[in-house]
């Protein structure tokens, strides 16, 4: 028994030793848990010692750190305590030397990312605690950045490391040579964790991984104050992406999924693809979930589920522009609820910037099979679709969606359209109008607040529509106004108009 009782003993302070030494202190490397000096070197070498056993964990107890970039190896879990706050520097210096990095789209060298990967597998930042980037300072330093003087130290630096980078079409803000750092940028990374932690005032786009793999970010808040370019989560160039549960209020877009800008997008050639975002809420910002418009490496295979959005300027944005390239091919939305929309409820525009017509080439950006459904959304106005006339948005499908708008749903420049049991009640204007568009399928269409002598549906200069088992509501005097001499095959099957009518113009051939 006695033997026994040495045996568990020296077996529990084993693993008790074991799981001493798989963390990592920082204030038993120097840190000071009162911001009184910098840890920067501090942390960088409670990373070293856990990456030379093999990996660890970076524990921060409760208290302020104040620290320049934090760069990240192998097996390394960062893990900040509830009441541990990490303060980053402001100090433009301490991001120096530059470090290979993805500003907008394009592939560059610039300061250090705040928390910075490069090609290393299984990290991880997580805990209850808070990482503040004082963005202030760089956000102030960007809106009133100094024009027609002698180049700074920092530009000449961005000179010096980036003599033959691949610009953009619109490369004036490269061209710069001022460009703030992200938040939380891994690089060619596997396996990324980042979970629990809250994180505010970020100098820039806030968790930014690019060509990465297998990244989870979930249980993050990100609450960032009304600031330049501050979005919540861009994913840029990765694929197996997995965004749950999390609450983002930042002063650009919250979540948004890229690949890349013009030429340096299409010359990397990586997509993003196979994400899943589900569980999130999102509050101030321009977009709840956007794609592009940096999309010129192709997105594919996403799904977004189960999320409410509470005072964006829009909900969901695809954007694009000519001169992207790129294909925004197989997205799915389901289960969303809109709230206080300032702008657009549903987005896919690709001219984004106005560009002249050119003609169809590897510059010309395509949207398609696009599914939306199960959305209910309070907003300024319900949906707009606006494709190229040399490249129409394709395959798009409306399933089960209120809207309480201003204004209806607009479609130009588009084909192959289904709306099926969608409910649009307007301030003003028709629920939906439809211009320059092929075969719709309007199924179930309907407005419980009918405006007087304003048509429910408006086509102009469409082809190929069938409007069929569309029940109005009383109140409804016209049913549809159909114009546009290229206007031809509109079927009308199984509708039940009651006193409403259908409305032709002169130039429609009958």
């Amino acid at each position: 028994m006695k033997k026994g009782i040495v045996i568990l003993i020296l077996n529990c302070l084993y693993v008790t030793a074991i799981h001493a030494q798989q963390f990592y202190d920082v204030t038993k490397y120097g840190a000071k848990k009162d911001s009184s000096a910098k840890a920067t070197v501090a942390i960088a070498k409670a990373i070293d010692a856990a990456s030379k056993a093999g990996g660890g964990t970076v524990y921060f107890p409760a208290g302020k750190y104040l620290t320049g970039p934090i760069h990240l190896k192998s097996n390394i879990v960062i893990f900040i305590d509830a009441g541990a706050e990490l303060h980053f520097s402001d100090d433009f210096d301490d991001y120096l030397p530059m470090v290979e990095s993805r500003y907008e789209g394009v592939d560059l060298k610039s300061f250090s990312p705040l928390f910075y990967a490069y090609k290393v597998e299984n990290i991880t930042i997580k805990g209850r605690g808070k990482i503040n980037g004082h963005g202030k300072k760089w956000w102030d330093y960007v809106l009133s950045f100094p024009k027609d003087q002698p180049r700074n130290k920092w530009q000449l630096a961005f000179d010096a490391a980036n003599k033959n980078i691949i610009l953009s079409d619109d490369s004036a803000q490269t061209k710069r040579g001022f460009l703030r750092p992200p938040f939380i940028q891994p690089m060619y990374c596997k396996n990324i964790l980042i979970e629990g932690i809250t994180i505010t005032n970020s100098p820039f786009w806030t968790i930014n991984p690019e060509f990465c793999e297998n990244i989870t970010v979930n249980g993050v808040t990100i609450d960032n104050p009304k600031s330049p370019n501050t979005d919540g989560i861009n994913a840029e160039s990765c694929k197996y992406v997995h965004v749950s549960n999390c609450h983002i209020s930042v002063g650009d877009d919250c979540i948004t999924i890229k690949s890349g800008k013009d030429v340096p997008g299409r010359t990397k050639n990586m997509p993003a693809e196979n994400y899943t975002i589900t569980n999130c809420t999102m509050l101030n910002g321009h977009g709840g979930v956007v794609i592009g418009s940096e999309m010129s490496g192709g997105v594919k295979k996403i799904v977004i589920t189960n999320c409410v959005f509470d005072g964006t300027d829009r909900g969901i944005r695809i954007k694009t522009t000519r001169g992207r390239g790129g294909i925004v091919e197989d997205i799915r939305v389901d289960n969303i609820v809109m709230k206080n929309i300032k702008e657009q409820a549903i987005v896919l525009d690709m001219q984004y910037s106005r560009v002249p017509p050119e003609p169809v080439s590897e510059r010309t950006p395509q949207f398609r099979n696009i599914r939306l459904s199960n959305i209910t959304a309070y907003t300024k106005q319900a949906m707009y679709i606006n494709g190229l006339d040399e490249m129409p948005v394709q395959e798009i499908s409306l399933n089960d969606c209120v809207f309480e708008a201003e204004t209806g749903i607009v479609i130009k420049n588009a084909k192959d359209i289904q709306l099926h049991n969608v409910r649009v009640n307007t301030r003003t204007g028709s629920a939906l109008t439809a211009d320059k568009t092929q075969r719709i399928d309007i199924d179930g269409l309907t407005s419980a607040k009918p405006i007087a002598d304003v048509p429910l549906i408006k086509l102009n200069n469409v082809q190929d529509v069938l409007l069929r088992n569309c029940w109005p509501f009383n109140g409804t005097k016209i049913f549809a106004a159909v114009n546009g001499a290229e206007t031809k095959n509109v079927k009308l099957l199984n509708n039940e108009l009651g006193e409403a009518t259908v409305v032709y113009g002169d130039e429609v051939k009958k």
